[in-house]
Formats: structure tokens, C-alpha cells, sequence
């Protein structure tokens, strides 16, 4: 990665005012404004029925992932990470994805390109099992499964409000009734 990238990648990053985050994500830079209150209740609730239907895993929003081929550093921070309890235990800014089972994004004005596109990438290079795209602005939720190379193998979309089937090892229906 070229150095003056990642020097300017590190000063956003210091510089950034509370809750905004910031993304390298194939080799550009984004600042990311905090989420607005819509976002944040579609993440509760998801994060509300993982916990209702998997107590054994843990819900994540705010972490950071070094995700391969996102970018040269590959730092990321979904929306929403979901991995077995005590998977992230330590003190880093960035994590190894091994142990996700599922990444979620909700998509807003600033993020719904990266979301659709680099990040879906990314996420399937790193075999990430389970992409989980709540699209607000095409009102859909697209689970994207079964990850190889660049891209995932099955996706399984609907409108927002219906239920849509999460593969194992989550395996329960996500109700968007609410979103």
C-alpha cells in the first residue's frame, strides 16, 4: 500500500470526532458521519433477535475488521458483526474475520455504494459466511451466502417487512417487520 495512503488513513482516523468512522476500503479513504436514529433501531432489532435466538454468540456494532482485499490494509467497521462470544477479547482496533459468522451493513446515502459493491466483495474474499445487506434505499434485505473468491454464491432477497431464512450456523428466521 502506498505509504501516503496510509498515513492519511491513520491521521482521519485519530482525527475523527466521536462516532464517525473511518474506512479504507479499496484504497480510498471514507469518513463515515454517525448513523441516524432509523439505522441505529434496524441494527437493534437485528442485534435483538440474534440474542433472542443465539445466546452463544456475541453482537458487535462499532469494531473494526481487517477484511483482505477490501483494500491493501483492508480496515473496515460494519454495521454489525455477529461471531461466537469472546472472539474479539483483546485490545485491537482491527480484528482477523476468522471467527464471523455473519456482517451486516444498513445502508444510508454515504455508504450504500460501498455497501453494494467493494464491501459485498470483501467480505466474500475474506469467506465471511453470511453478508446480511439491509438496503433502505431499494427497501430490500439481501442475505448473501456461501462465499468464493470475490463474490457470494447464493443470495436470497425480499422487501423489507417479510421474513428472510438465515443460514446456519445462525439458523432462524430475521423478522423485518420492524425495520
Amino acid at each position: 500500500m502506498d505509504a501516503s495512503v496510509a498515513a492519511a488513513f491513520d491521521a482521519f482516523d485519530a482525527a475523527a470526532p466521536e462516532g464517525w468512522r473511518v474506512e479504507l476500503i479499496e484504497g480510498k479513504i471514507h469518513v463515515v458521519p454517525p448513523a441516524n436514529g432509523e439505522h441505529e433501531e434496524i441494527v437493534s432489532e437485528v442485534t435483538g433477535q440474534v440474542r433472542d435466538h443465539r445466546k452463544d454468540y456475541g453482537r458487535y456494532t462499532g469494531l473494526g475488521l481487517h477484511v483482505p482485499g477490501a483494500s491493501d490494509t483492508g480496515k473496515v467497521i460494519p454495521d454489525l458483526v455477529i461471531a461466537p462470544k469472546g472472539s474479539f477479547a483483546d485490545d485491537q482496533r482491527y480484528h482477523d474475520p476468522a471467527p464471523v459468522v455473519l456482517v451486516g451493513e444498513v445502508t444510508s446515502e454515504s455508504t450504500a455504494a460501498n455497501d453494494r459493491g467493494p464491501k459485498l466483495r470483501g467480505y466474500a474474499r475474506a469467506g465471511i459466511p453470511c453478508y446480511l445487506l439491509i438496503d433502505r434505499e431499494a427497501g430490500t434485505v439481501i442475505v448473501y451466502s456461501e462465499p468464493s473468491e470475490d463474490r457470494y454464491t447464493r443470495a436470497a432477497e425480499i422487501e423489507i417487512s417479510k421474513t428472510v431464512a438465515l443460514p446456519e450456523p445462525l439458523g432462524f428466521d430475521l423478522d423485518t417487520s420492524r425495520f
